[in-house]
């Protein structure tokens, strides 16, 4: 390639040194060309020395030894393309032609590509596993045993957020006479409650518990409320933010508890009397 370059380049510069050669003259000359004429030169020069390169290049039908042809490298994604898919290259396809014919469409007998193949195997190994897991070593629970598990596991849950009272409101709240639950009850009563109410319940800056006398409604509807959302008016505050609904129902019980009881110092009777048959009312601000 180097050769032939070197030959062209010599033949070039002495046409160029050949049409150049009387522009130069010219100019010694007693006529000096003129300026549209040195153009046309130029470009008449251009012109033959153009086809002059086409017929030496296109003339020459053989390729030396020393000329080789550098081929560009695929890329390595390029290569991984090809290793994964196993494509054709076009100017293979002919051989992969199939015999049949149809309105001129032939079709190529082309190999399914190797990732589709390795899929295929995966679904296999799969299939064996779960075989092996599910039905003959029993390792894991059918959908039948796993949903009979899973409702096992809800039962529980349930029960232990009903146990926290999580849905206890005053609406649904009920009355609750298990010792344990009224000992709970007590407990916060005694920790929150004696400074307003005393320690038995006859009050003190807050009502007497243990009279019929309510001035926010009795029942444990009505005294889970007043726990629950307070008597900020008089200094009562809303214990919903320190106390869950359990805890809340546990004291309302125990205060209940505390009803007909004799406290040393009772207070006087305050509110109007709550009777025994609108202990599931709710009374409304």
């Amino acid at each position: 390639m180097r050769k032939k370059f070197n030959h062209f380049t010599v033949l070039l510069s002495a046409l160029i040194l050949f049409f150049t050669s009387p522009l130069i003259a010219a100019g010694e000359s007693d006529f000096p060309p003129s300026y549209y004429d040195i153009v046309a030169m130029f470009l008449i020069a251009i012109i033959i020395i153009s086809f002059i390169a086409i017929v030496y290049y296109e003339g020459r039908t053989s390729i030396n030894e020393e000329e080789v042809v550098l081929k560009k490298e695929p890329s390595a994604f390029a290569k991984f393309r090809r290793y994964i898919t196993k494509t054709t290259p076009v100017e293979t396809e002919h051989e992969l032609l199939l015999d049949h014919e149809y309105d001129g469409i032939r079709e190529l007998d082309s190999k399914i590509p190797p990732w589709f193949l390795w899929l295929f195997y995966l679904t296999i190994a799969f299939a064996i596993f779960y075989m092996l897991d599910y039905h003959v070593f029993n390792s894991s629970p059918l959908q039948e045993e796993e949903y009979a598990i899973q409702v096992k596991r809800a039962e529980v849950e349930r029960a232990a957020i009903l146990n926290s009272g999580a849905f206890l409101n005053e609406e649904s709240v009920t009355l609750i006479t298990d010792p344990a639950a009224i000992d709970a009850g007590k407990q916060i009563y005694a920790t929150n409650c004696v400074a307003c109410h005393a320690a038995d319940g006859g009050g003190l800056v807050g009502p007497n518990l243990t009279d019929d006398n309510w001035i926010h409604g009795g029942g444990i509807k009505n005294v889970f409320k007043t726990i629950k959302y307070g008597v900020t008016a008089k200094g009562m505050i809303a214990w919903q933010s320190q106390l869950n609904p359990k805890q809340m129902q546990d004291v309302a019980s125990y205060v209940i508890s505390l009803h007909g009881t004799t406290p040393a110092n009772p207070k006087q009777p305050e509110g109007p009397i709550w009777t025994q048959s609108d202990s599931t009312a709710v009374v409304s601000n």
